[in-house]
């Protein structure tokens, strides 16, 4: 009772086929795979971040660990110089 039968398989693809119309099963199978895909990225980049190696003793960044602030500086300039935010005219279109 637990497992599906092919009948069973056979009665959801035709009630999918009735409902979504057969082109749009394939693209929403494409965009449901390509989400996943996104999400499998994401969180092999959380799990990345999270690495018990990037904390030093006592919970304090390990020296040779760069610490930055993204919305204040670009990679390469100097702590002192600030990028300036922009201003409501960068959004009007």
């Amino acid at each position: 009772m637990g497992a599906m039968s092919p009948t069973h398989w056979l009665i959801v693809l035709v009630v999918l086929v009735l409902l979504f119309g057969a082109k749009k099963l394939p693209e929403m199978a494409r965009s449901v795979g390509r989400s996943s895909r996104i999400l499998k990225s994401e969180m092999r980049g959380l799990r990345d971040d999270e690495r018990p190696g990037e904390i030093g003793p006592g919970g304090a960044p390990r020296a040779d660990t760069e610490v930055r602030d993204p919305g204040t500086r670009q990679p390469g300039t100097p702590e002192g110089t600030a990028r300036p935010e922009p201003g409501p005219e960068a959004h009007r279109a």
